[in-house]
């Protein structure tokens, strides 16, 4: 019903609908803006975070994930802020390991600009869940990080988000459907508004959550359809194992 649903939000507004399956990446095009999303069957796809190696260094690059994995990177992306040292800003779960507690106090930046949330993986399903309902029941994530902030909650925008913005970023961040069973990673071709970005995932992805993961330093890996980009050293990252 979720994905019947998704897929006549898609024929409304005019976005290539992604199909069910495992792991599948694509060019689309919402609202006069192009984007390209991966979606991500937590169930059936090896969907984890990756920040250090077994050296303890950051890796902080796709090739450096790859290679420490052992295994093929089939989709990956930068996961959320980070300090100046690449140590992630909020919450961040590896391997069932808390690295980083959760921050619920509001800050500077977008990370502060709450309602931020947290990117929970876990027993064959991804959630996108507020950071203040994560900390009073915590859930149990084999992979988390945070990020803020939130795009969309419990299907509301952000209640900061303006239609007339002009502050525009090439942007990236995932939405995940209530159940969990559907996450969904974007990134923006060109300079967008949150306003923009958090409408992608709502009305044109139809899903009730999305957490906003970073701005000018958004990068994609998806070797599926020949891209994987360069140019900057990240924190925590998010990917697909193959075998």
């Amino acid at each position: 019903m979720i994905r019947g649903l998704a897929a006549l939000l898609a024929a409304l507004f005019g976005i290539v609908a992604v199909p069910a399956g495992a792991l599948e990446c694509r060019d689309v095009v919402f609202e006069g803006q192009r984007y390209t999303t991966c979606e991500v069957d937590p169930a059936a796809d090896d969907l984890r975070t990756f920040l250090t190696g077994g050296d303890g260094r950051t890796l902080g690059s796709f090739s450096t994930v790859e290679a420490a994995a052992g295994r093929p990177l089939l989709f990956a992306m930068n996961a959320g802020m980070y300090h100046a040292d690449r140590a992630p800003v909020g919450l961040y779960v590896e391997d069932g390991r808390e690295v980083r507690g959760i921050v619920t106090a509001e800050g500077p930046g977008n990370f502060g600009l709450l309602p931020n949330g947290v990117l929970c993986i876990g027993d064959g399903r991804a959630r996108v869940i507020e950071s203040r309902a994560f900390a009073a029941d915590p859930p149990a994530c084999r992979y988390a990080t945070q990020s803020g902030p939130m795009l969309v909650i419990g299907g509301d925008l952000h209640p900061r988000f303006l239609p007339d913005s002009t502050s525009r970023y090439v942007r990236n961040g995932v939405g995940t459907s209530a159940d969990g069973t559907r996450a969904v990673f974007a990134i923006s071709a060109a300079p967008v508004t949150f306003w923009e970005f958090g409408r992608l995932f709502r009305d044109g992805l139809g899903l009730p959550d999305a957490l906003y993961l970073d701005g000018s330093v958004s990068r994609l890996h998806a070797p599926s359809i020949g891209r994987s980009d360069r140019g900057v050293r990240m924190g925590p990252i998010v990917g697909v194992l193959g075998e």
